[in-house]
This record gives C-alpha cells, sequence and structure tokens, in this order.
C-alpha cells in the first residue's frame, strides 16, 4: 500500500474537518493534531487556512466531476445521463448521510466575504449546470437554457430539501418532473 504524501493528508484531513464542523469552526491546531503533523509541515504546503480551503474546494470538485464520468460511463441516451447525474447526486447524499453539498455549504458559511472562495464555487456551480445544459441539447429539446435552468434548479433544490429530511423523497419527485419535461 502507497504511502499518504504529507500534502495529501493534510487536503484529506482539513477537507473532512470542513466539511463535518465547518471552516470557521476548524482551527489550524485540530488540522495539525488530527493530520499528525508538525505546524511547520502545514505551513511548507499551504500559506495560510484560506489556502488549505481552496485546495479542498479544489480536491472536491474533481471528485465532484470524476463520479459523475463514472455514473454516466457507458451510457449514450442523454434522458438516462440526466437520470445517471440524479442518481449520483442520491449517492452523494446517502454516503455523506445526508450532510449536503460541500459547495453549498462553505458558500453558506462564508459568503461573499471571501472573493476568491466565493467564485469558484459559483463557477462550480455554472459547471454543473453547463453539464445539464449539453444533456439537454443532446435531448434537441427547445428553450434549452431554460429548460437547463429548471432541471439544476430542481436538482440543487433536492439536495437542500433532502439534506434538511434527511431522505431522498425529494429526489424521487425531482426524478418525476424531470422525466416529464425531457418526455
Amino acid at each position: 500500500m502507497k504511502k499518504e504524501k504529507v500534502r495529501d493528508r493534510i487536503i484529506r484531513v482539513a477537507s473532512d474537518l470542513f466539511y463535518k464542523q465547518g471552516y470557521n469552526s476548524t482551527g489550524i491546531n485540530q488540522i495539525i493534531a488530527d493530520a499528525d503533523i508538525a505546524i511547520g509541515s502545514l505551513y511548507n504546503h499551504f500559506s495560510s487556512k484560506n489556502e488549505l480551503l481552496h485546495a479542498y474546494l479544489i480536491k472536491e470538485e474533481l471528485t465532484w466531476f470524476e463520479g459523475v464520468e463514472k455514473c454516466v460511463e457507458g451510457i449514450s441516451h442523454p434522458k438516462e445521463k440526466m437520470e445517471a447525474l440524479i442518481d449520483y447526486r442520491i449517492k452523494l447524499q446517502k454516503s455523506s448521510r445526508f450532510a449536503g453539498c460541500h459547495f453549498i455549504k462553505i458558500i453558506s458559511e462564508i459568503g461573499d466575504t471571501n472573493p476568491i472562495v466565493y467564485d469558484f464555487v459559483k463557477k462550480h456551480k455554472e459547471k454543473q449546470k453547463e453539464l445539464i445544459r449539453t444533456l439537454v441539447e443532446q435531448s434537441e429539446l427547445p428553450d434549452t437554457d431554460l429548460v437547463a435552468e429548471t432541471i439544476f434548479l430542481l436538482i440543487e433544490g433536492a439536495v437542500v430539501t433532502s439534506t434538511i429530511h434527511k431522505n431522498t423523497d425529494s429526489f424521487d419527485h425531482t426524478k418525476k418532473i424531470i422525466q416529464g419535461i425531457l418526455d
């Protein structure tokens, strides 16, 4: 088994803590202790907690889109890809015990006080919407932008509602609505 690099361990530990207890509630000393590193090791890799937050978001974005690619792999029909995308979001919710979207959580915590993070999250959500838009385009539906925006909002709403209610019922409703839109 390959040994985890210090930088990767710091990001993994910080990611878990930021996601579970929030960015503002996570201190550098806790990250250092949980990663079992010296303070110098942290600052050799990251100049600040904010830089570590940015690394966390980059990691989560890569993981998110890699997960989507795996879920739609081998599926050729755009409507089935859309269903696989929703199933992926369900899987994320279940695996996190309905803790919610990493990006929604961080932006709700820090708002627009950190322009770099705010812009990153905004661009991430735009990339998600663009993925949906591409699937809608492939379905050859009129009003591509409106349909893509509607589906994006339905899925995002399902994530938030699922987080609140700790179940996937909102995704079941969302799937039915989207199937109606795409048919």
